[in-house]
C-alpha cells in the first residue's frame, strides 16, 4: 500500500519535556547578567521562541553577531550540562514512531534549537536511524514562526507540506506548521488547549496513538 503522508516533529517539549530544564538553563544565565526572570516570563518569552528572540527581549536590545553566537553556545552548554542525565523521551513516543514506521511513513526533526541539543538527545534515545531528516537553527535563515523549517522538512522527505503532520508545542511552532500547510497535532507538554492556535488534534503524550489514528486525520 502506498504511504500518502510525513511525520515531523519538533523536539523540545514534543519528544522530550526539556523546558523544565531550559528554564534552569536562562536563569543561570541571566543570573550572571544580573537580569531576573520568573516562569511567567519564560513562558510567555521563552518555550518555543528562537534564541536571538529571547535574547532580545530579556536584553532589551538586538544581539547579534559574534556576541549572540557567544552567549547562545553558553547558554545552551548549560542547558546540555544540566539536561544529559535526565534524557527521556514523552511517554509512548518510541512506540508511536516504531508503529509509524512499520507502515513505511517517513519522519523527520525540525527543532529550532542547536545541533548539539538534537546530537544530545539522538545520543540517548533510539531515533536517528528512524528519522529521514534533521533539522535544526543553523538549517534555516528564518525561525519559527516563519514555516521555512517545515517546508525544507517536507522537502527532505519528498513529499508536498500539505502531506505532513507536525507535532508541535508552542504557539510559534504550531503556527509555522499552519502556514506551511501541513496538519498540526498540538503537544500539550507545556501549553493547555486555549494557549494555542486550533490544531488538527490534541495530545498530553503517544501512549493512545497510532499509525491509524494519524492516517485518519486525512480521512475525516
Amino acid at each position: 500500500m502506498e504511504i500518502s503522508f510525513a511525520v515531523v516533529f519538533d523536539m523540545d517539549g514534543v519528544i522530550c519535556d526539556t523546558n523544565p530544564y531550559h528554564s534552569l538553563a536562562w536563569k543561570a544565565f541571566l543570573d550572571k547578567f544580573g537580569i531576573g526572570s520568573s516562569e511567567e516570563e519564560f513562558i510567555a518569552h521563552m518555550y518555543g521562541k528562537s534564541n536571538s528572540y529571547i535574547l532580545k527581549h530579556f536584553f532589551k536590545r538586538e544581539i547579534v553577531g559574534e556576541e549572540f553566537a557567544q552567549m547562545e553556545f553558553e547558554k545552551e552548554a548549560l542547558f546540555r550540562e544540566i539536561y544529559e542525565a535526565n534524557v527521556k523521551p514523552i511517554a509512548g513516543l518510541i512506540e508511536f514512531i516504531e508503529d509509524l514506521k512499520a507502515n513505511g511513513v517517513k519522519t523527520g526533526i525540525a527543532t529550532s534549537a542547536p545541533y548539539l541539543n538534537m546530537e544530545l538527545i539522538l545520543s540517548k534515545l533510539p531515533l536517528r536511524d528512524k528519522m529521514q531528516s534533521l533539522l535544526a537553527s543553523e538549517d534555516v535563515s528564518t525561525h519559527k514562526p516563519s514555516p521555512e523549517v517545515y517546508l525544507k522538512s517536507a522537502s527532505n522527505l519528498d513529499i508536498t507540506p500539505n502531506r505532513c503532520v507536525v507535532f508541535e508545542d508552542s504557539f510559534s511552532g504550531i503556527t509555522a506548521g499552519k502556514v506551511a500547510g501541513a496538519k498540526v497535532v498540538g503537544v500539550l507538554s507545556t501549553y493547555k488547549i486555549e494557549e494555542l492556535p486550533v490544531c488538527d488534534a490534541y495530545i498530553t503524550d503517544y501512549q493512545e496513538l497510532s499509525y491509524q489514528k494519524i492516517k485518519d486525520l486525512f480521512e475525516s
